[in-house]
């Protein structure tokens, strides 16, 4: 059997549908590859297995992660840009367990639950690189000089 079509072309970019089992950064950074996006903006919805969310350390230079499970992704928006030569995404989100308490930051992993995640892809035609700013060790969008 075929594996179903994750991705459609739009007028202004791409619209994703991701399955049960998909990691949804993996796809994402594919989408980049195959359609040579040069960068992007996106914003989704959906149903997790599991979410890694990371509240950065300024101090340690570092993401501090939690992992939770079988919760609904309520919002997620970020921008899809590059980092030498590989996908760089950087995506918040908030996410909603069956307690309805909400998690929310930054997301360093995603897999798809049951039911899907949406993604709209907005693609910009300029390309756009990260770099680590020395100043608090992180990548930061770099918009030219």
């Amino acid at each position: 059997m075929t594996e179903p079509k994750r991705f459609i072309a739009t007028p202004t970019g791409y619209f994703m549908v991701l399955r049960r089992g998909d990691d949804v950064f993996a796809r994402l950074e594919a989408l980049m590859r195959e359609e040579d996006i040069a960068f992007a903006t996106f914003s989704g919805f959906g149903f997790l297995s599991r979410a890694i969310f990371g509240f950065y350390d300024y101090v340690a230079k570092a993401f501090r992660p939690k992992t939770f499970e079988q919760l609904e992704l309520t919002n997620m928006t970020g921008t899809l840009a590059w980092k030498e030569g590989a996908p760089s995404i950087h995506a918040h989100g908030v996410a909603g367990d069956e307690s309805f308490r909400a998690y929310g930051g930054h997301l360093l992993a995603l897999e798809v639950g049951r039911g899907s995640v949406e993604i709209a892809i907005t693609t910009l035609p300029i390309r756009l690189e990260r770099a680590v700013d020395p100043d608090i060790g992180a990548n930061v969008l770099q918009l030219g000089s």
